[in-house]
């Protein structure tokens, strides 16, 4: 019976062992899983975070870079705005323009030959480039001149100076009482904006001869 007690005691310890034993294996077990997991977690957010400093980054960068080209942009448009502004004066040396000149006329040298004067009334210097459009009109009604096959020459015209052309047209020789122009209309080189002159013109009623034509400004100054 004694026997029998100890190797029952025994066995109770025995299996109380293999009980504890067990149950150290089994907490082990679960603690590994669960600080794999939390390892897993640290290193998924870790890798989220960076990821989304990285994207914060990026668009961060991607931002400047546009600001950057916004004002590389604007600046350009202030350059070429401040060269427009530059170029836009109407300082000396710009067109002439009908109201700042002077028209009168005067006899030429040859018969048939009218000297039209152009003097500059205006502040600055202008220039001159071209032929004028030159209309004879009379009760008989209206003719243009045409131009001379010459060379515009370009003309700067101080203030109170004075350039030229002249307007050619066959003198009336005929005997006869020919056609009479009363007034000349004439626009300077690149104007809209013309003068009137009164000018008595006679020419042949029938035009046989050269017709009524026109030098370029300053041509023989």
């Amino acid at each position: 019976m004694r026997m029998q007690k100890i190797s029952v005691l025994t066995l109770v310890a025995v299996a109380a062992g293999l009980s504890l034993t067990a149950c150290d294996n089994g907490s082990d077990s679960s603690s590994a899983p669960a600080s794999s997991s939390a390892a897993g977690s640290d290193s998924q957010g870790q890798a989220g975070s960076d990821q989304a400093g990285s994207a914060g980054s990026a668009k961060t960068d991607s931002t400047s870079a546009n600001g950057a080209g916004t004002r590389i942009s604007n600046n350009s448009g202030t350059a070429a705005n401040s060269g427009s502004r530059a170029g836009s004066g109407h300082a000396s040396g710009s067109a002439c323009r009908t109201a700042n000149l002077g028209f009168t006329t005067s006899g030429a040298m040859a018969e048939g030959e009218l000297i039209i004067n152009l003097k500059n009334n205006g502040a600055g210097t202008c220039t001159l480039h071209g032929f004028p459009g030159v209309d004879l009109k009379g009760r008989d009604g209206t003719v243009s001149a045409t131009r001379n096959k010459v060379a515009a020459p370009d003309v700067s015209v101080a203030p109170g100076d004075e350039t030229r052309f002249t307007l050619h047209y066959p003198p009336n020789n005929s005997g006869g009482s020919g056609v009479t122009f009363t007034t000349l209309v004439v626009t300077p080189p690149n104007e809209t904006h013309s003068h009137t002159i009164a000018q008595n013109i006679n020419i042949p009623a029938t035009q046989s001869g050269p017709a009524i034509s026109v030098d370029p400004v300053g041509s023989g100054k």
